[in-house]
């Protein structure tokens, strides 16, 4: 079938299953949807890229106002009716300006490092295990839990509480099984009100599109059920924050074999490749740099503690390290074998930015034949606070303004995003970051307000 008897398949469907409008989406910086709506009638024009936009009124739409406005092109292959709105098809969409792919749109970045695998002779397999909070909020403005129990001091796994939000969570899982995203897990994590659903893996680029379509899924479903969704990192500080865990394998691009599989015994015992160890070595030499796009916000570092929740340790990664399948390895692989998780991206990242980078560290790392050292396969927390620097491992960075100082010293970040998003970027988070440290905080109020 060609090309354009695809176009008119696919037209055809969505006006067999009642679609009106259409959404060809971008992402700004923050990996938020942008779009404007096209009738259905004018499907044709929109794929040929008719919806422009003025990149300087987006974040991270590197543009000046006198510059030609970006087309949105859509990717017919990333078509979903979104199942709480039929009547409404969403399109994942390159940016293009002046007539060829624009250079700083988060997708085309990502589809470039892809580019350089597919050369290699991989594909990349991605898969998220986003966490977020549902909450609801009464007539004072008070943000709560759906569920009205009391608290909990270790809520995780609790079967009560899961209950309680059955409403909202069913009709989402429903929808991402429609979608054929193939919901295998779901739970209430270790803050009050907080969930993480599990479903499977596809192609990094596949899996991008979707982690952007299911933020929006998420809160939209929980907005009908009287909530709301966050994907903010850490929302209590005594409570554990929200991951986005990604976990990647190689698979060889002509015949889709996971090349992360060892063939024989794994003489480090994690049960994965050499293939996988040189991965991993890339990602390892570029953690630092990598933790500004995987854990973009100010808020992200509060959760990348420790300790700091009531359950005792947090849970996150704070290690530049890697190791089997426990919890104190930044780059953690599970007991399974054949994959590799990344556990320092929370769910605030753009997926395209944190996918391309981490990606093409891990490329460096083959291409170079890094050797990431020994795994680790003690609990590190314990470990750290024991010995300190003498156990031999070093920290990540513990608040944005390092995570933006590794980034801006980065040639690996600057050859990934162009010259025109690594500027945008870093200057915006530099402004986030000098906002934050200026703004005038409760806390300040309580301690200093009537010191003496």
């Amino acid at each position: 079938m060609t090309a354009t008897k695809d176009l008119e398949a696919l037209k055809h469907e969505l006006e067999e299953k009642g679609v009106k409008y259409m959404l060809p989406s971008y992402v700004d910086m923050h990996g938020a949807s942008k779009t404007k709506a096209v009738p259905l009638a004018h499907f044709d024009r929109m794929m040929r890229g008719s919806e422009l936009c003025t990149g300087a009124a987006v974040d991270g739409v590197p543009q000046d106002m006198s510059d030609e406005e970006v087309a949105a092109h859509p990717d017919p292959a990333s078509c979903m009716i979104q199942p709480w709105q039929r009547d409404v098809a969403w399109f994942a969409s390159d940016l293009w300006c002046e007539g060829k792919p624009f250079e700083p749109c988060s997708r085309n970045i990502l589809k470039r490092v892809l580019k350089i695998a597919h050369d290699m002779g991989y594909t990349i397999n991605l898969g998220l295990e986003p966490e977020f909070f549902v909450f609801r909020q009464d007539d004072d403005g008070q943000v709560l839990p759906m569920s009205t129990r009391h608290d909990l001091t270790k809520p995780a796994y609790d079967v009560p509480r899961l209950l309680d939000n059955k409403d909202w969570w069913s009709e989402t899982v429903d929808a991402m099984n429609e979608l054929g995203w193939d919901v295998y897990s779901f739970d209430h994590e270790d803050g009050i009100g907080q969930f993480e659903i599990d479903f499977a893996f596809s192609d990094a680029l596949t899996m991008a599109d979707r982690f952007v379509f299911f933020r929006r899924m998420v809160d939209a479903i929980a907005r009908k059920h009287g909530g709301f969704a966050t994907f903010m990192a850490k929302p209590f500080a005594n409570y554990a924050g929200s991951g986005a865990h990604y976990n990647m394998s190689i698979a060889d691009a002509a015949t889709g074999r996971n090349l992360c599989v060892p063939e024989g015994e794994d003489p480090r015992g994690c049960n994965v490749s050499e293939l996988s160890y040189h991965f991993i070595g890339g990602m390892l030499r570029h953690l630092p740099a990598i933790s500004a796009v995987v854990a973009p916000t100010v808020n992200s570092y509060k959760r990348l503690v420790m300790k700091g929740s009531n359950s005792g340790y947090t849970w996150a990664p704070v290690f530049q390290n890697y190791g089997d399948n426990n919890r104190t390895n930044t780059l953690r692989i599970p007991g399974g074998g054949g994959r590799v998780e990344l556990r320092l991206a929370d769910p605030m990242c753009n997926p395209y930015l944190g996918a391309a980078l981490t990606i093409a560290a891990g490329l460096e790392g083959i291409r170079e034949n890094i050797d990431p050292g020994a795994p680790n396969k003690v609990n590190m927390y314990d470990r750290y606070q024991a010995e300190g620097e003498r156990a031999g491992v070093k920290l990540l960075p513990r608040t944005l303004a390092e995570a933006l100082d590794a980034f801006e010293g980065s040639q690996l970040a600057r050859n990934v995003f162009g010259d025109k998003m690594f500027t945008a970027w870093l200057n915006f988070k530099r402004e986030e970051w000098a906002s934050y440290t200026n703004h005038v905080s409760d806390w300040e109020h309580s301690r200093y307000m009537q010191f003496y």
